[in-house]
């Protein structure tokens, strides 16, 4: 299957964003991309601090930031892992929530933010607690004959989730991000690489770049890490692109074979 990861900078501007998603997604299409995977907050990467704009910004699921791709979805028969989006929840806060949506159309999964980003990078603050509730199920789909395990972006510091995932008996961990670019230089590639070898899994890792309404800026280097730990393909740090790679069930399977007694 040719996976396609879609890595370019989100604004503030919804309508824009959504063009531009759409416009590669269909460039992806027309290279033979079966699976194309879009990064975290991909219709919306504006200041959480704001709370009027981001209440705005949130939708229903299935909502207008969903049903564009459902759309595509059909007409193409190409499946969509939509990073993630701002999903309305009581009290005015929202999930950080990745949505499936398989080839037929049809939103398959939905997963929740479990691990919610609060960190102090440099002279800068970030709370996602401030404005996300946090999620409390991890996620597996079916995609033809693999099976995901869906997180988003620090997620990926908890290895006992992947871990979870790998004995539920998945094959690829996908990882939607907006990862910075300083905690990015240090330990993106580190961590991709040692969740892929720890659970023999595809890793697929759409990240955002440029700098976000609160001036920080993220990693980019979107990647596609197979069950070995190398790494099949890699975006840049600053560039609009589509990342391109093949994944097969034949590469789980030899992986698995050679050390047979990792996943338990």
């Amino acid at each position: 299957m040719k996976v396609a990861l879609l890595q370019y900078c989100a604004g503030a501007d919804k309508a824009v964003n959504l063009s531009t998603a759409r416009a590669m997604s269909q460039e992806a299409i027309a290279k033979g991309a079966g699976f194309i995977l879009l990064p975290e907050v991909f219709n919306f990467r504006g200041d959480g601090r704001n709370k009027e704009l981001f209440a705005q910004a949130a939708e229903k699921i299935p909502g207008p930031s969903v049903e564009a791709f459902v759309s595509l979805a059909k007409k193409h028969q190409t499946a969509f892992l939509l990073g993630s989006i701002i999903e309305k929840a009581p009290r005015n806060l929202a999930y950080n929530t990745s949505v499936f949506i398989d080839p037929r159309g049809e939103i398959t999964a939905k997963y929740r933010k479990i691990h919610l980003f609060d960190a102090c990078i440099g002279d800068k603050i970030v709370r996602e607690s401030d404005s996300f509730l946090a999620g409390r199920r991890p996620t597996t789909v079916a995609l033809g004959e693999f099976r995901m395990g869906l997180s988003i972006c620090y997620d990926l510091r908890f290895p006992d989730l992947y871990q979870g995932y790998a004995r539920r008996g998945v094959e690829i961990l996908t990882v939607p991000s907006c990862f910075t670019k300083k905690t990015g230089e240090a330990h993106w590639e580190a961590l991709l690489r040692a969740r892929a070898i720890e659970n023999l899994s595809y890793v697929l890792a759409p990240n955002q770049i440029g700098i976000d309404a609160r001036g920080m800026q993220a990693y980019g280097h979107s990647m596609i890490i197979s069950p070995w730990g190398e790494i099949i393909a890699r975006g840049s740090a600053a560039t609009q692109e589509i990342i391109y790679g093949e994944i097969n069930m034949e590469e789980v399977k030899k992986a698995r074979s050679v050390l047979p007694g990792i996943i338990k």
